[in-house]
């Protein structure tokens, strides 16, 4: 939706919202969700209550799509953004996810010997997801338009080389010890910059880059151009089994960030998980880059008819406790 002023109807304000089924975490409870994201209102027009009317006629478009509740992610530190949602139309702050940054270097990184990465095919994947993110929350049941989305580079799982013999992808069925993950391609979709840091800071980002790049063996930890336009891979549906899952998904991070390093303008490899998750530990990145409050909040946008069996559920999501299965971050919100 747009807001235009004037005769000749200039767009002063946008916002985007869509509709999905979700599961809860709850005994495979599936609801429909709103997703309302892409806020902005022009400098000129701010606090003129635009940004309220824009929330205000997407909420009703989403009641009017059967909508039982709507959600919005937002920085912790936006607090003019959380304050409209909290404050103005009675959101409240529900899940604080943890988004972990790994910037790509310009040198390969080493995979952990004993380790084989496989590719998933998507039909596979479907299937696995949905056992292992049942009772997960927001995991959409739309996952096979994901997978089959081109902006998503393939689903790849880490299994120990020695139970290669012993295990066939095709079956869906899951090895005792694995570690698994898919990759969105978002740089087709926009681009980043950073701008405004001091000459130094920049002498120094891109004078480590420049060595890096000549002395690959080094290995050195070295910042990407971030000064001119780059993308990003968005790494979802993490999950980790066994003994070894936690250096099974480290070799799967390090593969990723190779990938990435093969392509031109993608400058960080970027995950968000819940803060109770256990991958979370695993996921190589830099704490200077990452955050570890996302926020989202929430609010229940429909009223049962009584005589539902499902109220109480419904009633309860806001107030219930983070799943113990985490949550899903489905790449088409970011």
């Amino acid at each position: 939706m747009v807001a235009e002023y004037g005769e000749a109807r200039d767009i002063i304000g946008v916002i985007r919202g869509c509709i999905k089924h979700v599961t809860t975490g709850h005994s495979h409870h599936v609801l429909k969700l709103a997703y309302i994201l892409g806020l902005r209102v022009s400098t000129n027009h701010r606090r003129l209550g635009v940004g309220m009317k824009l929330v205000k006629h997407l909420e009703e478009w989403c009641k009017q799509k059967g909508a039982d509740y709507a959600y919005i992610a937002t920085d912790c530190a936006n607090q003019p953004c959380i304050n409209l949602f909290t404050q103005k139309f009675s959101y409240t702050k529900f899940r604080s996810p943890t988004v972990l940054v790994q910037p790509v270097h310009a040198h390969y990184k080493p995979i952990g010997s004993g380790i084989a990465i496989v590719r998933i095919p998507p039909h596979v994947t479907a299937k696995v997801y949905r056992h292992l993110f049942a009772n997960a929350e927001f995991f959409p049941t739309d996952i096979d338009a994901i997978l089959s989305n081109k902006l998503n580079l393939g689903t790849f799982m880490a299994v120990p080389k020695k139970l290669l013999p012993k295990w066939n992808p095709e079956t869906g069925i899951l090895p005792q010890s694995f570690a698994i993950l898919s990759v969105w391609n978002t740089k087709e979709v926009f681009k980043l910059q950073v701008k405004g840091v001091s000459k130094l800071t920049y002498a120094c980002c891109m004078g480590s880059r420049l060595l890096d790049s000549w002395l690959p063996w080094l290995r050195l930890p070295s910042f990407p151009d971030v000064f001119s336009q780059f993308g990003v891979y968005f790494l979802y549906g993490l999950s980790m089994r066994g003994t070894n899952g936690s250096r099974l998904m480290k070799s799967l991070c390090t593969f990723v960030h190779n990938m990435a390093k093969d392509d031109v303008g993608c400058g960080a490899v970027v995950a968000e998980v819940s803060q109770q998750d256990p991958v979370r530990v695993a996921i190589p990145h830099w704490k200077r880059l990452s955050w570890n409050e996302d926020l989202w909040c929430i609010k229940k946008l429909a009223d049962l008819q009584e005589g539902e069996c499902e109220r109480s559920e419904m009633s309860d999501w806001i107030k219930s406790p983070p799943s113990s299965a985490g949550i899903f971050v489905d790449p088409r919100d970011i």
